[in-house]
């Protein structure tokens, strides 16, 4: 699937953009974070993803794994730096992550209202 660790967000979203320059700036590992609109149907299609996919929750793909949502953001934080990667590795343990699968659906419902937010960051 890809060689290179990658964080797919929603560019449209101010609040998703934020948040993806915020992790981009804590990697100690190569990584790369890219705006699902950047990638066009053909790029996301390459990696197994559709546009209803992408415009739902963030995702996170290396090598053959393909993340989704609060997975996403845990893979990315375990790419991070040390204090960051140990909140990565916490939030993706069960039942952990169950709790923070329930955050992520709030945060991702309420983006809006967050700052840096925008009126696209309104899901549809």
């Amino acid at each position: 699937m890809t060689e290179q660790a990658l964080l797919i967000y929603d560019g449209d979203c101010g609040f998703c953009t934020t948040s993806a320059a915020w992790i981009r700036r804590r990697w100690r590992q190569p990584c790369s974070a890219v705006a699902w609109q950047e990638l066009g149907e053909d790029g996301l299609a390459k990696l197994g993803l559709t546009v209803l996919d992408v415009t739902n929750a963030a995702w996170f793909a290396e090598g053959d794994a393909l993340l989704r949502a609060e997975r996403a953001v845990a893979a990315a934080l375990k790419h991070a730096s040390p204090g960051w990667v140990a909140l990565g590795w916490f939030i993706d343990v069960r039942p952990i992550r169950w709790v923070a699968a329930l955050g992520y659906r709030v945060v991702s419902r309420y983006r809006h209202l967050l700052p840096g937010s925008t009126d696209a960051c309104r899901l549809k």
